[in-house]
């Protein structure tokens, strides 16, 4: 294996969602400077579902017209969207419309959904892409892809965003500016700090990782190192420049897999027939509730899981969390354990954890162990666990599709982002419209 083309592989991945990934730890600087305000959440959460009629228009096509459509095209015009679109952002999104006599961030709601639309038709596309390569770097991707929610996290840390002081304040019972001969309320007050750059350049920035993307894109297409490693020349990219029966043998070809013999009877239709239908069918409903849960349903609580253990807690549980989904990747290159029930197993267990992260987001603002800091270690500790259990999943789940084909790899994107769009449509009326989660204030928690 090359390590030039695990380099490529991640850089490769790290542009499947690094622009909306991006935008949401970027909130807290946006927020205040738009007439949305903390509504704004709420927006982005719809536009980011709407947005996957790009990968139900790709998943269709490849269903009723297998090869009419050229993925390597795609890819090209969804990386080279996301650029400008990043780009644009850091020009516009301040910038206000009137519609209907109120003030709308028209520029930043259509941009978004531009950059939306490609990270989630990066999910139909850029795995399927990776049959290209050896089954090796369908891992390393998965890095890069885990990698694409930490760096935006770690370059928000250091533009101080969210970064809260709590600072003394004094009510004076008499209302009077000279409190020193009356007596006052003493209370800790959350207040933000500036940034240590602006939210244009943070946006310039994820202009410049797509871009990296695209360059990686290209080498992985052109340089021959990587064209050495490609598992058969006859590979046919899911296009109509090849024969039907050449488009059959990559669908079916199995990969070397020491789990699996040689002589194997099919055991159904769904690409090598290594697979009964009642498997399959697990293996898909796994993958869409391992989505959910990590994308979008626990995402969805994690300040209200978080704050009343202190902004502390937050920020550690938000970035040791995003550090778990590359470690997580990491660990899979070394042990990679395709046992169904294995991973049965460790989907229960990350379910289980989960379970607990929503029971504390439930309680807010007075969880268990609130004023403990036993407490705020639990929670930072089952928000790194229940990420790289479900993280591990995802990843053999992918390593095990990419043995099944081309089309296995499509479907294992939709399910992927059908899964996603399952828990938005579920949290979205929980959190913003019954408001049955209450935020606990990172300086004042105070339980009986």
């Amino acid at each position: 294996m090359s390590m030039f083309t695990h380099m490529l592989a991640i850089l490769f991945g790290m542009g499947s969602w690094v622009s909306i990934n991006g935008l949401w730890v970027e909130l807290p600087l946006i927020v205040p400077q738009i007439p949305e305000g903390w509504y704004l959440p709420s927006y982005l959460s719809v536009l980011i579902q709407m947005a996957n009629v790009g990968p139900l228009f790709v998943t269709l096509i490849h269903r009723f017209r297998p090869g009419a459509l050229n993925e390597t095209t795609v890819i090209y015009v969804i990386i080279i969207l996301g650029t400008v679109a990043s780009f644009l952002l850091g020009f516009f999104w301040k910038e206000t419309v009137l519609v209907a006599g109120v003030p709308r961030s028209l520029a930043l709601l259509v941009l978004t959904f531009f950059l939306a639309a490609v990270d989630c038709t990066s999910s139909v596309t850029f795995l399927p892409f990776m049959m290209r390569l050896q089954p090796q770097y369908l891992t390393t991707y998965f890095i890069g892809e885990g990698v694409s929610g930490l760096l935006p996290a770690l370059v928000a840390l250091i533009q101080g965003v969210g970064v809260v002081h709590c600072i003394n304040t004094t009510q004076s019972l008499n209302h009077t500016i000279n409190t020193s001969n009356s007596a006052g309320n003493y209370d800790l007050q959350a207040q933000y700090q500036p940034s240590n750059f602006s939210a244009e350049v943070f946006f310039f920035f994820l202009s410049a990782m797509m871009l990296v993307c695209l360059v990686a894109f290209l080498l992985l297409n052109h340089h021959p190192a990587v064209v050495r490693e490609h598992p058969n020349p006859r590979y046919t990219n899911g296009t109509n420049e090849n024969s039907q029966s050449r488009r059959t043998w990559a669908e079916q070809r199995p990969m070397m897999d020491p789990f699996r013999h040689q002589n194997h009877k099919s055991r159904s239709s769904f690409g090598t027939g290594s697979y009964s239908w009642m498997q399959v069918v697990y293996i898909f409903v796994i993958l869409a509730w391992v989505n959910a849960l990590s994308n979008t349903v626990l995402p969805s609580v994690q300040s209200y899981s978080c704050l009343p253990y202190g902004n502390n807690a937050y920020h550690l549980s938000a970035t040791l969390a995003a550090v778990s989904n590359p470690l997580a990747c990491f660990i899979a290159i070394f042990v990679s354990i395709r046992s169904l029930v294995f991973l049965g197993f460790l989907t229960v267990l990350g379910t289980g954890i989960g379970s607990y992260i929503m029971l504390m987001a439930a309680l807010s603002p007075c969880p268990l162990l609130a004023e403990d800091t036993s407490g705020a270690a639990v929670m930072v500790l089952a928000w790194i666990f229940f990420i790289l259990s479900l993280s591990y999943v995802k990843v053999i789940i992918g390593v095990i599709l990419r043995d099944e084909g081309h089309s296995a790899l499509v479907w294992c994107g939709a399910v992927v982002q059908l899964g996603s769009l399952l828990g938005a449509v579920t949290m979205f009326p929980l959190v913003s419209v019954y408001g049955l989660f209450s935020s606990g204030d990172p300086c004042n928690t105070s339980c009986p």
